[in-house]
């Protein structure tokens, strides 16, 4: 199958991202003076700008690769949640999995950032705002009816956490417990705790995350290799996909099957190891989301029945593209295709 067929193989995909909905919010303005109540810059305010963010950013990306996303997961009642819910719906989402909770905030990540007409915009600060409360069980409920009436739609399922507790052990069980005897992809992207996700069938790590995991540096290819194949081990996992920055991917899959070669066989584990290098080093941006961007593709792949190495490929050139981008970003399917063309 060739990148083009695969691309357009993932149109229309249906896929469900579950996880802590972020809203990114930017405020821009210039610098004007010094306050006279404390020593401290005044910034006149020029515009703002609101974003999805977390797993939000993950779902936007899913959309407009051209997926059709469902979105579950637990906001509050507030302008935060308002304008996630319009970003989403504007890409089709199906945002009725948006569990609103009046008692807590919407997590909000506010960035200030100062320039001007003939300066360099800078971030000079970031608000964060959240509950550090356990999720309710009411709210529990909620989003477990709410999947139990999605999983039998979808045909790949993404586990975005971002440390905020949405994903509970409850949830992820009822996950599994359908995933696993239908068939249905799952790829985890873990921030804080990757080792509650076991089973998960595909990971997504960066290598300092995946040093992380190990216990150590990852300082030469061996140890990479090495780390990458503790880490499938660890996960009972079919495969992890760790990005590396400028040196691009590097895919492990597990090898259930004899009469296949393995790249690497350790304790009894075969490993097939594919590095997908970078195809575009030009000047990067802004890093902001791309590992989203990254999960997003690889899961519409999956879901398409894609295999995984030419899923990660894909991910690779759609990152590529994000890291261009200021800020939070998303990625269409357009500008993929025009990769390939």
């Amino acid at each position: 199958m060739t990148p083009l067929e695969a691309i357009d193989k993932m149109a229309g995909q249906p896929v469900l991202v579950i996880g802590d909905m972020i809203a990114d919010i930017y405020l821009y303005g210039t610098i004007s003076r010094i306050s006279r109540e404390a020593p401290v810059l005044v910034l006149e305010q020029s515009r703002e700008n609101v974003v999805a963010g977390g797993a939000a950013n993950v779902v936007n990306n899913a959309a407009t690769l051209g997926g059709r996303v469902f979105a579950a997961g637990l906001t509050g009642d507030d302008s935060a949640a308002d304008g996630l819910a319009e970003i989403l719906s504007r890409q089709q989402v199906d945002v009725s999995g948006f569990i609103r909770d009046v008692s807590r905030p919407t997590i909000a990540k506010t960035r200030v950032v100062a320039g001007g007409r003939t300066t360099v915009s800078q971030q000079i600060v970031r608000i964060d705002r959240e509950s550090r409360e356990a999720m309710s069980q009411e709210c529990e409920e909620r989003l477990s009816d709410y999947l139990a009436a999605v999983l039998p739609q979808v045909k790949g399922i993404v586990l975005s956490d971002y440390g905020s507790g949405t994903i509970t052990d409850r949830l992820l069980q009822q996950i599994f417990d359908w995933s696993r005897p239908h068939g249905i992809p799952t790829i985890v992207d873990s921030r804080y705790d990757i080792l509650r996700f076991k089973t998960v069938d595909y990971i997504k790590q960066n290598d300092a995350e995946l040093a992380a995991v190990i216990g150590h540096e990852l300082s030469t290819e061996d140890e990479l290799v090495a780390g990458g194949c503790r880490l499938l081990r660890l996960m009972s996992a079919k495969g992890a996909l760790i990005t590396r920055g400028e040196d691009g991917m590097t895919l492990f899959q597990r090898i259930e099957d004899g009469s296949q070669a393995a790249d690497v066989e350790l304790e009894g584990l075969r490993v097939k190891v594919t590095n997908i290098p970078v195809t575009d080093k030009s000047e990067v941006y802004d890093v902001s989301g791309a590992g989203d961007t990254c999960v997003a593709a690889v899961i519409l792949g999956l879901a398409a029945g894609i295999d995984p190495v030419l899923a990660s490929q894909l991910s690779n050139e759609a990152s590529s593209i994000s890291v261009r981008k200021m800020g939070t970003s998303v990625v269409y399917a357009d500008e993929l295709r025009s990769k390939y063309c």
